[in-house]
């Protein structure tokens, strides 16, 4: 995840369904056609986000029966379930799935499950344009894909930043510190590499990504 993004990267996959993409609100809730005639992007995503954040079902569309009753906005969801609650520790995405009533008497806990940036990723590259530009985002130039970091450009040694030794910024400085640290990254990556071609145990491949 980029750091400047992780709040937001967690208000998205409050919004929307991991499994289809659409937005969780209500779409017959009586505050949504106020949200969504909102103006300003900002604004508007924040009151999509608090009508969504709640939802743990991406709503199936059920017929009625009785054709009394007002004809409601069809959702088209998936029906899948979705994290009860999604806590940021860090750098650190972790899904909580709560159980049913049914689980619940089994005596079985909550599940909780770490969202990785491969995963946001995945979720992100399902969302449409209209549903961006629901969330104030915008499809050519703001995409929630672009929030999390596949590719790290390297700038050549003669533009690298010297460091500080002492931190005061007066003494001496070392040239070769940011180097280095893409040379750890670089180490790091082929180590993720090399667990994922070996079929290493998930902590194990964990442990190198949470060091990337």
């Amino acid at each position: 995840f980029h750091v400047g993004f992780v709040v937001k990267i967690k208000k998205i996959l409050e919004t929307v369904c991991h499994n289809c993409g659409l937005i969780l609100a209500d779409y017959n809730h009586p505050d949504w056609s106020s949200a969504i005639r909102t103006k300003d992007a900002k604004k508007r995503f924040d009151k999509i986000w608090r009508l969504s954040r709640t939802k743990n079902t991406c709503e199936q569309d059920v017929g009625e029966e009785d054709p009394k009753k007002p004809i409601k906005i069809a959702h088209g969801g998936c029906g899948n379930i979705q994290p009860d609650t999604i806590r940021k520790d860090g750098l650190k995405l972790t899904a909580t799935y709560k159980p049913k009533k049914k689980e619940d008497d089994d005596g079985s806990g909550d599940r909780k499950e770490v969202l990785s940036p491969q995963n946001a990723l995945n979720i992100f590259k399902l969302l449409t344009d209209n549903t961006l530009s629901l969330l104030g985002l915008n499809a050519d130039y703001a995409r929630p894909e672009w929030m999390i970091m596949t590719v790290l450009p390297v700038p050549p040694p003669p533009v690298r930043p010297s460091i500080s030794v002492d931190g005061t910024g007066q003494g001496m400085r070392g040239e070769d510190d940011l180097t280095y640290k893409l040379g750890d990254i670089i180490r790091a990556n082929g180590r993720v590499q090399e667990c994922i071609q070996d079929g290493s145990p998930q902590h194990i491949l964990n442990e190198f990504e949470a060091l990337v």
